[in-house]
């Protein structure tokens, strides 16, 4: 009789142990967003206050700060600035997943000499930073008559230079059965059409990994940008904001600070709508090496 009523008993309990580290995780993370909450704040608040008052809450509420945002800097509207920085998103995030999905795979499943030390070898790319390559790539798309274009943001990612995704491409696809590439053979496909028809369709959450990943690193892009572009019709939203600091006073620091909340509401919505296949790809993504 005891035993079966003791799990009741128990059923709406919660340890202890389990109650503190829940205050311990919640605080943690009340401390990390806590300077998003100061951005949105400040951006609510007139270039005076924002310099005076060190509380999150503002004294008068100035809107009319997204208002001076929307209409841009010089001559560059917010909406100009949001083009430019979603085309160069679209474009790397086109380029990685058709250049890394095929490069993951042909590691992955595909017999030719020296293999393995390619592989190693874009490996050993994830160690190098990346001020270490910026002045022979600066040089080469000088020779190439690329600069003040979008081609040395755009063309590195169609030619499989992240070595992050192709890595984690190829450690999904390795855990794949090889039965399907078999029985693909047996049915007449050659590699391209094993890939298209068979590996493709199955690599979808660590292409969702990759997609999520590449957006948001190009859309937070600033220094290859600022070091590529020098046309301003050209410049992204995070140009854009350098705009503000360099030409304006203090007062302005109300629409920056707008500004810049406007440019992190494309990332969040892209992980919130995304983070459930994140988290998947990345987990499956390990499951051989």
């Amino acid at each position: 009789m005891t035993t079966a009523t003791t799990p009741v008993r128990n059923r709406g309990r919660i340890p202890a142990r389990s109650l503190v580290w829940h205050v311990i995780c919640v605080a943690i993370g009340l401390v990390l967003l806590y300077p998003l909450l100061w951005l949105f704040t400040a951006s609510l608040k007139s270039g005076t206050e924002i310099l005076s008052n060190l509380s999150p809450v503002p004294k008068v509420f100035t809107p009319g700060n997204y208002s001076k945002a929307a209409d841009g800097i010089s001559g560059l509207t917010l909406w100009r600035l949001f083009g430019n920085s979603l085309f160069l998103a679209c474009m790397s995030v086109a380029g990685n997943v058709l250049s890394c999905s095929l490069a993951g795979y042909a590691f992955a499943r595909l017999r030719f000499r020296g293999r393995g030390l390619y592989f190693s070898v874009m490996i050993a790319t994830l160690m190098l930073p990346m001020h270490v390559m910026l002045i022979p790539q600066y040089v080469i798309y000088q020779k190439l008559g690329m600069l003040g274009t979008y081609l040395p943001l755009v063309i590195p990612h169609f030619l499989a230079t992240e070595a992050f995704f192709v890595f984690l491409i190829v450690q999904f696809v390795r855990s794949l059965p090889r039965e399907l590439d078999e029985a693909a053979v047996l049915d007449g496909c050659g590699p391209y059409r094993t890939f298209w028809y068979i590996i493709l369709p199955l690599l979808k959450p660590a292409l969702v990994t990759t997609t999520i990943f590449s957006f948001i690193s190009s859309w937070n892009n600033f220094f290859s940008q600022l070091i590529y572009l020098t046309d301003p019709k050209m410049y992204t939203l995070q140009l854009g904001l350098r705009l503000f600091v360099d030409q304006t006073d203090s007062s302005a620091y109300g629409p920056m600070f707008a500004m810049s909340v406007l440019a992190l509401m494309p990332v969040l919505l892209f992980f919130l709508a995304f983070q459930r296949l994140l988290v998947e790809g990345v987990q499956t993504s390990g499951l051989k090496g």
